[in-house]
């Protein structure tokens, strides 16, 4: 929200999705609009990530931009990614651009595959550095998330206990200047992304849980869960 008035709405589902040579793949699917800005503004991007169920190493990626307006730089493009674990290399394909690939670290996640991995699978402990490659079609990140125990206000939840990853990076929409990326997943088994906020070299984001749809199964994460984030300063 700005002066009290929504701006920015966000939501992510993970999914069960196909099976694939063998192997059982999950979906996570994250949407991003704006709201109330008319013509200085206007943002409707939306981005799936396919990834491997047992493991959470990303398969494909897409992002479909669409943003304009009078406050910012008009961008309307379709990026794919598709990531070969095997020989470490991902295939890029970009609107207008000539397809390329590119040699990879092992395991390197895209970045809904990364949000997923913490929420799946990844045991969440403070004080327990996790390293990361992360890669979005731009720019290779090597990142290091410090987890710490925390006690967060949710809109949904009230006070909760949570652990929080923090990490410094660089923004490649921000000519690479620093900037740090914060997610808070609550302290049990669930683990709820509850907020989540990045400190940018223009401000500060931050997306706070409104509201969580489960399917009928969560411990074993069959069915589906959706989430909505709303920006809230």
């Amino acid at each position: 929200k700005k002066l009290g008035i929504p701006i920015l709405k966000a939501s992510i589902r993970i999914e069960i999705g196909p099976s694939v040579q063998g192997k059982s793949l999950h979906q996570a699917r994250a949407e991003i609009s704006s709201v109330n800005l008319g013509f200085l503004f206007r943002v409707n991007n939306r981005f799936i990530s396919t990834f491997e169920a047992e493991t959470c190493i990303p398969v494909q990626y897409v992002k479909e931009i669409d943003q304009d307006g009078f406050l910012k730089e008009k961008k309307n493009y379709l990026q794919t990614l598709t990531f070969d674990s095997q020989r470490q290399k991902v295939v890029v394909e970009k609107t207008g651009e000539k397809k390329r690939e590119v040699s990879l670290p092992p395991e390197t996640f895209d970045p809904l595959s990364m949000f997923a991995r913490y929420y799946l699978k990844e045991d969440l402990q403070p004080h327990q550095d996790l390293r990361m490659s992360i890669y979005d079609g731009v720019k290779l990140r090597q990142m290091v998330f410090h987890p710490r125990q925390e006690r967060v206000k949710s809109k949904t939840y009230g006070e909760v206990e949570t652990i929080c990853l923090e990490s410094t990076t660089s923004f490649s929409s921000f000519e690479d200047k620093e900037g740090i990326i914060r997610i808070w997943y609550t302290n049990d088994g669930n683990r709820i992304p509850v907020l989540m906020e990045f400190d940018l070299p223009v401000g500060n984001v931050k997306f706070e849980l409104d509201e969580i749809r489960e399917g009928e199964t969560k411990v074993n994460h069959a069915g589906r869960t959706d989430w909505a984030f709303y920006h809230s300063e």
